[in-house]
């Protein structure tokens, strides 16, 4: 079912930096509260001044319970992205199934209304960026030899929805063009937000409205879902 595909506990691995896997319920909490911690901070302060003694201190934790979990502010970041990544794709299959849309563009649209709540919602969203170094389309090697799917993972589990429920040809061209639209969204929403906190509904609007504009130009004859 792709709609159940899109939720994170289908990926085949988790990519959580964490120097001890939190199995039990006590390390996992553990880690949300260390996590919890460098959200505020990244809001605070910003993605750039983020500390391991930062986060030590706004947790209540000692610096080697931070170094236990997370080696270094590299680590906790990745770990705020992924975690903030999985909560995003939550609030998306939430939507989707709230709003039940009967077409392409309104499962897309939900899609951009989650991504705009998790700004307004989630301390520390801001460091999700779909915007990549690597060309659309292109895998970039981890140091363990997988590939990092980033910033093309949610466009190819989006892509399968898309042609799957709402009739969309399937292939690496939808992947590829909703990959673009990933990248003009991420980076219109996100300047919504830069002064905004409750996201500059001018810009927000034409986030839409571009993103509608460049799909719907490959799309708009697409059957509406029965």
């Amino acid at each position: 079912m792709p709609l159940h595909d899109l939720l994170p506990e289908n990926d085949k691995k988790s990519n959580l930096l964490v120097r001890t896997e939190p199995v039990q319920g006590r390390s996992a909490a553990r880690v949300d509260t260390l996590l919890d911690a460098a959200a505020f901070v990244v809001d605070e302060t910003g993605v750039d001044r983020l500390t391991t003694a930062m986060v030590s201190e706004r947790a209540g934790a000692s610096i080697g319970t931070v170094y236990r979990y997370f080696p270094d502010r590299i680590a906790l970041l990745e770990g705020l992205r992924d975690r903030a990544e999985s909560r995003y794709r939550l609030a998306v299959v939430a939507e989707i199934q709230r709003v039940k849309p009967t077409n392409w563009w309104g499962a897309v649209e939900c899609a951009l209304t989650a991504f705009a709540q998790m700004y307004r919602a989630e301390p520390g969203f801001r460091i999700i960026r779909f915007t990549g170094t690597a060309p659309v389309g292109a895998a970039r090697d981890t140091d363990d030899g997988a590939a990092d799917e980033r910033p093309d993972f949610f466009a190819a589990r989006f892509s399968e929805i898309l042609s799957e429920e709402y009739g969309l040809p399937a292939g690496d061209e939808l992947t590829f063009r909703l990959g673009i639209a990933v990248q003009i969204a991420d980076a219109l929403i996100a300047q919504a937000f830069i002064t905004d906190p409750a996201g500059d509904q001018q810009i927000l609007a034409e986030a839409q409205a571009v993103v509608h504009s460049y799909l719907a130009g490959y799309y708009d004859g697409a059957p509406s879902k029965d």
